[in-house]
């Protein structure tokens, strides 16, 4: 089974807080998941999105200006251990 989801991972806790409630706020689907260990730097969390909504999500990204972010990617499952990872661009 497949599932796929986007993720923004930062350096501090704090920012993957503050970008998660603003996404709630802005009533967007949203939750803190920890972070895949293909993204070998980090604090250990990341926020979890729903790709369809990954405009909205840069949206209030841009707005907030968070700081201290890793990047945005794409987490693609395949069964149960099987994971890819691909950044997601960030348009200007």
């Amino acid at each position: 089974m497949q599932s796929s989801f986007g993720i923004a991972s930062f350096r501090s806790r704090t920012q993957v807080l503050r970008l998660e409630d603003a996404l709630r706020r802005a009533g967007l689907s949203a939750g803190v998941i920890s972070t895949p260990r293909e993204v070998a730097m980090g604090c250990g969390l990341s926020v979890r999105f729903e790709l369809a909504q990954y405009p909205q999500v840069l949206s209030v990204y841009r707005r907030l200006s968070p700081g201290a972010l890793i990047g945005f990617y794409r987490v693609d499952h395949y069964g149960t251990r099987q994971m890819r990872l691909t950044p997601l661009s960030m348009p200007h």
